[in-house]
């Protein structure tokens, strides 16, 4: 399994979610697990996913979700898992 992990943080609007996971689903891009809150006006979501079936490289991918973010005004990251994981090791 090809599991990364897509963190979402910015200001709330309509359409976050539908928006990540339309690109996703039109990319097969399995959602394994999602946790979203609001704290306030800011939206947190953080998402596990596999991109075993993907059909173009990793990094377009990466850059692609930036570039939605960017035009709803959310930072949106994408990490494979072993990163995630070392960047989070205490």
């Amino acid at each position: 399994m090809n599991r990364t992990i897509i963190t979402v943080v910015g200001k709330d609007t309509v359409g976050i979610i539908a928006k990540v996971c339309t690109y996703l689903a039109e990319n097969k891009v399995n959602i394994l697990d999602i946790s979203q809150t609001i704290v306030q006006e800011y939206f947190n979501m953080m998402m596990i996913v596999d991109m075993t079936n993907l059909e173009k490289p990793f990094e377009e991918t990466a850059e692609e979700l930036t570039a939605i973010g960017l035009e709803m005004g959310v930072q949106v990251k994408c990490q494979r898992e072993e990163i995630f994981d070392m960047m989070h090791r205490i």
